[in-house]
C-alpha cells in the first residue's frame, strides 16, 4: 500500500499497489503545471485510490484530462485521462516514501529541456511508451 498527500496535509490518500507505469514525464504540460523540469508519476487502478483526508480540487488541463491538486497549498497529486478510465496517475513525490515507486523510464523526452542532463540508464521514449520510439541515451 502507498500513502501520501499534499504539502500542507489537507489532502491525504492511500493507494493499493502494485504501482505501474512509473515514469519521469518531460512533457510541457507537466512542466508548466508543476513548475519543474519534469514530474515523476506512477499509476494504480482507479478503484485502488482512496482519499483519507480532504479531496483534491480538479483542473481540466486539456480535453479529457483532469489533474487533481490541493486547493490550499497547490500540490499536484493526480492525473486522469478519460481514454484510460481504469487508471489514475499519482505524483511520486507526493508519497510519504517516494523511494517506494522509483521511475522505470522517461517519457516525452522530445520535450525535455536541453539544460537538464539525464545521467541514468533508464529507457527514454520520445513521447509515450505505446508509440515505441526511443531516444538513445
Amino acid at each position: 500500500m502507498f500513502e501520501g498527500g499534499c504539502f500542507c496535509g489537507a489532502v491525504r490518500y492511500t493507494a493499493q499497489g502494485p504501482a505501474s507505469h512509473s515514469t519521469l514525464c518531460h512533457c510541457s504540460m507537466c512542466r508548466r503545471i508543476a513548475g519543474a523540469p519534469c514530474v515523476a508519476w506512477f499509476s494504480v487502478p482507479r478503484a485502488a485510490l482512496s482519499f483519507t483526508a480532504g479531496k483534491p480540487a480538479i483542473f481540466h488541463s486539456s480535453p479529457g484530462a483532469a489533474r487533481g491538486f490541493c486547493a490550499q497549498c497547490g500540490t499536484q497529486l493526480t492525473f486522469e485521462d478519460e481514454r484510460d478510465p481504469e487508471c489514475v496517475d499519482i505524483t511520486t513525490a507526493s508519497l510519504d516514501d517516494p523511494e517506494a515507486a522509483p521511475p522505470a523510464d522517461h517519457t516525452y523526452v522530445q520535450s525535455r529541456l536541453h539544460w537538464l542532463h539525464l545521467a541514468d540508464e533508464l529507457p527514454r521514449y520520445l513521447r509515450t511508451r505505446s508509440e515505441g520510439a526511443r531516444e538513445i541515451p
